[in-house]
């Protein structure tokens, strides 16, 4: 039987421990709030203009535009909001580094723009891949509800 314990090294600085141990959910909360939120006002645009999206996703091998223009938008902006107030957290993070993902793609290689134009796609998509994985915390409504996917 293998030992699934993690082992944390010890603080340099010992008397932080109870300030860690107290901010430890409420920072997590609130890199899950901020991200969420950034992602609606990203997503805001394409909600208001669910079809502007229709040459980019078909230009990027997405057909029919039609179809994946709107669901970019719902993506972004709905899983936004999904992601902030922590209602179906895994399955929304996951849909967005789905999304996110493709940003990647799209700033990296078809507009050419290398690391220095992906590198904040990457970061979206490594945090919404941390609660796609993670989940939300007791300071969600998935835990005000009592279930979490």
């Amino acid at each position: 039987m293998s030992d699934t314990t993690t082992h944390r090294p010890g603080l340099i600085l010992p008397f932080l421990r109870p300030l860690y141990s107290t901010l430890n959910e409420s920072a997590e909360t609130l890199l899950r709030i901020v991200a969420g939120g950034l992602l609606v006002t990203h997503g805001y645009g394409k909600i208001m203009n669910p079809f502007g999206a229709v040459g980019m996703v078909e230009g990027l091998g997405f057909y029919p535009g039609v179809f994946w223009s709107p669901l970019l938008a719902a993506t972004e902006f709905f899983g936004g909001i999904l992601v902030a107030i922590g209602l179906f957290t895994r399955p929304a993070a996951f849909a967005s580094a789905i999304v996110l993902a493709v940003t990647i793609y799209f700033h990296g290689i078809v507009k050419m723009e290398g690391l220095g134009g992906a590198e904040k796609s990457i970061l979206w998509t490594a945090i919404m891949l941390y609660f796609a994985v993670r989940g939300s915390n007791s300071q969600s409504v998935d835990a005000r509800i009592g279930r979490q996917f």
